[in-house]
């Protein structure tokens, strides 16, 4: 094993000490995740003849239209011009681990058949979709992708901020309106279904332990309140200058972010302070530099 990463690390530049940057770890969210979304495809997609997203969706089209070769390694083939893509206009890191992706991806698909026992339709499309999103998540949230339209999402991404999951389902909509051609009415429809499950569940997988809450504190004690902050929470604040809209008094307004499980505390220590402060929060779902996440650079 040890080998085996010291060649991968000639071929991958910038692996640091990082966890997120390291070879091991985007290895191994890369394998967990292509196992994933090959059980998914092998044990759900097609044995119910669904289209699943993206290439692999095309690979399994082209299959169900009579091509000698199974999905997974129709899927490699598709996968070579998109991975030169990769190379030009991502990274080569980016190139390398995606390429894994697709190579383990097929070798799980051929070697692994875990038999799911779901006959209705509907309720195949949905655990389905829930399998192939939750595994293409899993990937994404490494330094490479799953190869075929991740390739292009990721990109669209990093330079226009259009999100994954939307990417998926446009391309998805093209690859249905193609299968109706060839598929029974109701079997596109829900392979529909699947495909949207899939796109929120890669969204949601993405956003997955990274969702945090803004909050805003308009109080006469901001203070008191940003010193418990700093005490009990370990976290930081910041002062803005707000002026009162009647009162037109100067006034100081705090604000944080902090996840999810710190909200109700935060709470707790505004109001024990005051009982008059007006507590606002926000979801966001990117929270970039100081001591939350780091850039992520493909």
């Amino acid at each position: 094993m040890s080998r085996f990463l010291a060649s991968v690390r000639r071929f991958i530049p910038n692996a640091g000490s990082d966890l997120s940057y390291s070879v091991r770890w985007n290895l191994l969210l890369i394998t967990l995740g292509a196992l994933v979304v090959a059980v998914g495809t092998r044990s759900l997609a097609v044995p119910h003849s669904f289209i699943p997203i993206g290439v692999f969706g095309l690979a399994s089209l082209l299959y169900y239209m009579g091509l000698p070769l199974t999905p997974g390694w129709i899927n490699l083939l598709l996968n070579v011009p998109l991975f030169l893509f990769a190379w030009f206009k991502v990274s080569r890191r980016f190139f390398w681990y995606s390429a894994y992706a697709a190579l383990v991806t097929s070798l799980f698909y051929e070697l692994i058949n875990i038999p799911i026992a779901i006959e209705n339709e509907l309720y195949a499309a949905v655990a389905c979709g829930v399998f192939i999103g939750f595994g293409a998540g899993i990937v994404l949230r490494s330094l490479g992708s799953n190869g075929g339209m991740d390739v292009f999402a990721v990109y669209l991404f990093q330079r226009f901020n259009i999100g994954i999951g939307k990417t998926y389902l446009i391309f998805n909509v093209a690859l249905f309106a193609l299968s109706m051609f060839r598929l029974p009415l109701d079997l596109v429809v829900a392979s529909l279904i699947m495909a949207f499950i899939t796109s929120v569940l890669v969204d949601n997988t993405l956003a997955m332990f990274s969702q945090r809450k803004v909050v805003f504190i308009i109080s006469e004690m901001t203070e008191a309140i940003s010193r418990d902050i700093r005490r009990a929470l370990n976290q930081s604040a910041t002062f803005l200058r707000g002026v009162g809209a009647r009162s037109r008094r100067d006034r100081d307004v705090l604000m944080t972010v902090i996840n999810n499980v710190q909200l109700k505390k935060l709470e707790e220590i505004t109001f024990s302070h005051d009982e008059k402060a007006l507590f606002i929060v926000e979801n966001t779902f990117s929270v970039i530099g100081s001591t939350f996440s780091k850039r992520k650079l493909y």
